[in-house]
């Protein structure tokens, strides 16, 4: 069989500051598939890659995405706390990962944050113009913004990212979604099974490298997300 892709978490995140071009372009040059990036969007409608809702983490700012204006976002330094006074990561417009992507021909997931529930518009008007790097698809934990992706798409691939409170027994009856995104916990064959039943492929993160199962993978597995993509690389060349 084929390798299974493997996407980069947040781009190479082990090596370099997570959603950042560093990131992503080690991730390519350590044999990932595909970048795993996060999308949010400012307050004044521009997509930006940055996986928290808040600035606190990464930024120290007590503030939300979705309060700052695009330019106020890219002024701020990005690290981890006491570092980030020495970097020179900022945050990153959407459209300018796409470009790269397309360019190098190098996959997306992209997963839908919280912010594009209360500006669907913004969403909606990427959907009517995106052109996405081939295997690329669309992941989100909240169902209404695939749903959104679906109607105005229906050809891109969507993955809906599953929690505990998933109900396993409506799989079969969904539409807004072509994969699970699940963690690698999830990987047991009463999930696994369910998923080949329903016709529905999964892609599971957290994956490090040294699973047993990335040696035989179930059939239905349609990619990794990882921190490390040259570890899981290894795994599957020696399996």
């Amino acid at each position: 069989m084929n390798d299974i892709p493997i996407f980069a978490h947040r781009g190479a995140s082990s090596f370099h500051l997570e959603n950042t071009f560093a990131a992503f372009k080690k991730a390519k040059e350590l044999g990932a598939d595909g970048i795993e990036l996060d999308l949010q969007v400012s307050n004044d409608g521009i997509l930006v890659v940055f996986h928290d809702n808040d600035l606190k983490r990464l930024a120290g700012i007590n503030k939300m995405i979705n309060q700052c204006s695009y330019d106020e976002l890219i002024h701020y330094k990005l690290g981890p706390r006491f570092k980030r006074l020495f970097r020179r990561d900022r945050m990153i417009a959407f459209a300018d990962v796409l470009e790269w992507a397309n360019a190098e021909n190098i996959a997306l997931n992209v997963e839908l944050k919280e912010s594009l529930v209360t500006n669907e518009n913004v969403l909606k008007e990427l959907l009517h113009t995106i052109t996405l790097p081939e295997n690329s698809h669309f992941s989100s934990f909240h169902e209404s913004l695939l749903k959104i992706v679906k109607e105005i798409r229906p050809d891109i691939e969507t993955g809906f990212i599953i929690t505990r409170k998933f109900y396993w027994g409506t799989l079969g009856e969904q539409n807004f979604f072509d994969a699970i995104h699940a963690h690698k916990r999830y990987y047991k064959g009463q999930y696994l099974e369910a998923c080949k039943t329903a016709n529905i492929g999964m892609r599971f993160y957290g994956i490090q490298g040294n699973e047993s199962f990335l040696k035989n993978p179930h059939s239905i597995v349609k990619g990794w997300i990882t921190d490390f993509p040259h570890l899981v690389r290894e795994a599957q060349v020696n399996r």
